[in-house]
């Protein structure tokens, strides 16, 4: 049978061999860190006469870009060397120049007439939009409109979008699609911590003697972090790699030791990790005793509770329930504590689960237990999946529960604070909380929301249980903003806005450790395509909030949010455009503009806002110390049984990205890739006598899916695995309809199914 990596595409090419000649990363070669390698031979090539720094669009990396220009057209993509990637960049980087050109764009805003999207003018679009929010607001209240964001608006865009809904509208309905991949790591680090947005960086990694991977898959998700983890291992070939997933993928087959537990049992894992810890005195109680408070959830409690909590979490107790043997239990716990410097990386097996914020909580409590913290290469660093899920919506308070800069709805006094900081009267932002994503489309299909504005996502794909929440958005008003005319979501719009795409408008990104990085113009959007900006002030124009959105171009408000982020723990007032137009980034806090950025948080010396004389203080706490956290194991609600017996798992492929709007269009990694498949254990396979392009049902509680198989060794027995971009393979109308009670992150890992061969190959 082939191997997961070796299905070939019409033309010939096998994922492997393109992997190998185009990914570039010297992950498996020895390819030179900080070089073009293997991808300087294959990579677009034109003549360029001039060269201009950007960054990434895609994933949460924030990798550096340089581009080659000629005649207004972007002819040649390489990594910057002066930038924190180092000149390292992965396919999907390599093919950015290709974005401009792409078939599809949206160059007209259109509006739906008799069920079709017809030609209009941005007059006549626009006058609708706002007549159809007005009429909605008069007569059903604010709570009746929403806007739902993303990841990958700049962050001028975000900032923006909140201040007109929140103080201007009147609503917290205020949320995105980074709500269904990084909640549960933003509750995480603020329930553990005080604050959002992680402690260490991405420096760490060159400085790390052992990396505990769980729930993610860097090698294509993340390949410039892969790479750069590659790197300190040639360089330190005692550094351990540790992968935790039910799939062994192709970041596991890099690591030293792959622990493939039973989907959705981490939670075990951890807290018998936690148990060798406190059984083998393997933990740091110099720094419990100067930095940790321990917490059951609900009050503080002291260590002996911890010991006492832990008696439920043995290794030999656990190890039938995951799937792993004691042993490896064991010898995972001591590799992580007794590393001279231990980073753990997760990101969407850890978030999105119903217990996706006690993951969070008990990931960075084993660090703090051990003390593997504020020093260089240990640290909890979360991975993002988008560009500007940290910046963009995180740090702005882009959700239905927050406001900029670390406030939440809820608090009073934090309301009061915005309002001042907004200039508007006392009351004006509404005390409760707006609706989360899956609530929010909810809330569309029994009518409380009644108009809403998607700007740069395509829920249609990405929401779980797709099925139910495509036929809520044909009951709203639903105002898409895209690049492309032919996204799944667009598909359902009411009104069709063409936006601008990357290097096609400027603005703020913000990644994973707290870097944001200015991306310039460089290109002028095709037909009448509008930065998303223009889009939201001329929506405010409109709605008679032009008062309130005074800040019109993206320096602009960006210097109003740097300003409004000085009276917090996110001080980033010393980030100006200018100096972002000079520097590869700068992470925050960053309070003037003479500091260089600061790597570590929490540190004396290196973070801004600790306290004179202090060595370590997690200020974000009112007593200054981390919280350790007890928590409790819960099984998802989805488990087998005999109509449902195997669990389907979901996640991404090095060549595309995400929902594949942009990705899927690129021929080059489109031929990669090729179609979505369910990925079969080989002995499941044999059993019910599947082979690789058998034809498939794939029917849970929710929906039902077709497509075809491919047979591998790679996930466990009992297990199927899919990627989720390809439309032609729907797989979220499958997916589980649950979520994080507290973070409200939908869980997509853990969904029964049953299996059902519709025809042959």
């Amino acid at each position: 049978m082939k191997s997961e990596d070796d299905p070939r595409s019409e033309n010939g090419w096998s994922r492997r061999e393109f992997g190998q000649i185009l990914a570039g990363l010297g992950v498996a070669t020895g390819t030179a860190f900080g070089g073009w390698g293997i991808l300087e031979l294959v990579r677009p090539k034109g003549r360029a006469t001039s060269w201009r720094k950007s960054v990434c669009r895609f994933c949460g990396v924030g990798c550096g870009v340089r581009l080659g220009l000629n005649n207004g057209v972007i002819t040649e993509v390489r990594g910057d060397e002066e930038a924190h990637n180092k000149g390292v960049i992965c396919i999907k980087g390599a093919m950015l120049g290709a974005l401009p050109s792409l078939i599809g764009r949206a160059l007209k805003p259109k509006i739906r007439k008799a069920g079709k999207l017809v030609e209009a003018t941005w007059e006549e679009a626009m006058s609708l939009v706002a007549n159809r929010f007005s009429d909605s607001i008069r007569e059903f209240g604010p709570d009746s409109v929403a806007f739902y964001g993303s990841g990958q608006l700049y962050s001028e865009e975000t900032y923006t979008a909140n201040k007109l809904f929140k103080a201007g509208i009147g609503t917290n309905n205020v949320d995105g699609n980074p709500r269904l991949c990084m909640a549960s790591a933003a509750v995480g680090y603020v329930q553990t911590f005080g604050n959002d947005e992680p402690p260490g960086a991405l420096e760490d990694i060159d400085h790390a003697h052992c990396f505990f991977i769980i729930g993610a898959n860097p090698y294509e998700c993340h390949p410039s972090i892969f790479e750069r983890i590659m790197q300190r291992k040639r360089s330190h070939p005692n550094t351990v790699l540790i992968c935790v997933d039910p799939r062994r993928t192709s970041t596991a087959d890099r690591c030293d030791l792959h622990l493939p537990l039973k989907p959705g049992t981490d939670l075990l894992l951890l807290n018998a990790m936690m148990h060798v810890i406190v059984e083998d005195r393997l933990y740091d109680r110099d720094f419990i005793d100067e930095h940790v408070r321990f917490s059951d959830g609900e009050d503080t409690v002291d260590f002996q509770a911890l010991e006492s909590f832990l008696r439920d979490y043995t290794p030999e107790d656990i190890s039938p329930r995951v799937g792993l043997s004691a042993e490896i239990v064991r010898r995972t716990a001591h590799l992580f504590a007794r590393s001279k410097g231990t980073v753990s990386l997760w990101t969407m097996g850890i978030n999105q689960r119903v217990q996706g914020v006690h993951l969070n909580n008990t990931i960075n409590s084993l660090h703090l237990v051990t003390g593997q913290i504020c020093r260089p290469g240990a640290t909890p660093l979360s991975l993002t999946g988008q560009a500007n899920a940290c910046g963009g919506v995180r740090d702005t308070g882009g959700l239905a529960h927050l406001l900029p800069a670390g406030r939440v709805v809820a608090n009073e006094k934090h309301r009061r604070e915005v309002e001042e900081l907004w200039g508007v009267p006392r009351g004006t932002i509404s005390p409760t909380p707006g609706l989360d994503a899956v609530n929010l489309f909810r809330a569309m299909e029994d009518g409380r929301v009644r108009a809403t504005l998607v700007m740069c996502t395509n829920p249609a794909q990405s929401l779980p249980a797709a099925g139910r929440y495509r036929k809520a958005m044909e009951r709203c008003f639903l105002v898409v903003a895209e690049a492309f005319e032919d996204s799944e979501t667009a598909r359902f719009a009411d009104v069709l806005l063409p936006a601008a795409l990357w290097v096609e408008k400027e603005g703020v990104f913000g990644q994973t450790d707290r870097r944001y990085q200015l991306v310039e113009k460089v290109l002028d959007p095709p037909g009448e395509a509008r930065s998303d900006l223009e889009i939201l002030v001329d929506l405010a124009i409109r709605l008679r909030h032009g008062d309130l959105i005074t800040a019109r171009t993206p320096e602009t408000v960006w210097d109003e949010w740097r300003k409004f982020s000085e009276t917090s723990a996110y001080n980033f007032k010393g980030i100006t455009y200018d100096r972002l137009q000079k520097n590869r980034g700068l992470q925050w806090p960053c309070p003037n503009e003479s500091h260089p950025g600061t790597v570590r948080r929490y540190v004396g010396g290196d973070d801004p806002l600790v306290s004179s004389g202090k060595r370590i203080e997690f200020y974000g706490q009112p007593d200054r110390r981390a919280v350790v956290y007890l928590r409790r194991y819960q099984e998802s609600p989805e488990q087998t049984d005999d109509e449902f017996p195997f669990i389907l798992t979901t996640g991404r492929v090095l060549e595309q990205w995400h929902t594949a709007t942009i990705t899927g269009r690129i021929p080059e990694l489109q031929m990669a890739s090729g179609p979505a498949r369910f990925e079969f254990n080989d002995q499941d396979a044999q059993r019910m006598d599947i082979q690789d392009g058998t034809r498939l049902e794939v029917r849970s509680r929710y929906g039902t899916v077709e497509g075809a198989a491919v047979v591998t060794g790679r996930p466990r027995k009992g297990t199927i695995f899919a990627a989720f971009y390809d439309t032609k393979l729907l797989l979220n109308i499958a997916v589980a309809d649950n979520y994080d009670a507290v973070s409200k992150q939908p869980e997509y890992k853990i969904t029964a199914v049953s299996v059902r061969k519709t025809g042959g190959q």
